[in-house]
């Protein structure tokens, strides 16, 4: 049976929402393996002379927890 686990992070770009979920896909990835699905759980912007310089995600990510016992 699969155990699979949820951490929540925030990530964010100046070219997007999408750049941002990507950011944060990327970093997770550095030391999370085996990511089944992100789940975007809010959406910011940050907002400087009227212009949005940059934009924020809140991200679930799912991964599978191994099984240290298989072969």
């Amino acid at each position: 049976m699969a155990v699979v686990k949820v951490i929540e992070l925030l990530a964010q770009s100046p070219d997007g929402w999408e750049a941002a979920t990507q950011e944060a896909l990327r970093e997770a990835s550095k030391t999370i393996r085996d990511i089944q699905s992100i789940y975007i759980k809010e959406f910011q912007a940050i907002v400087d002379n009227d212009q949005i310089t940059n934009y924020r995600v809140n991200v679930k990510i799912s991964f599978r927890v191994s099984d240290s016992q298989r072969p």
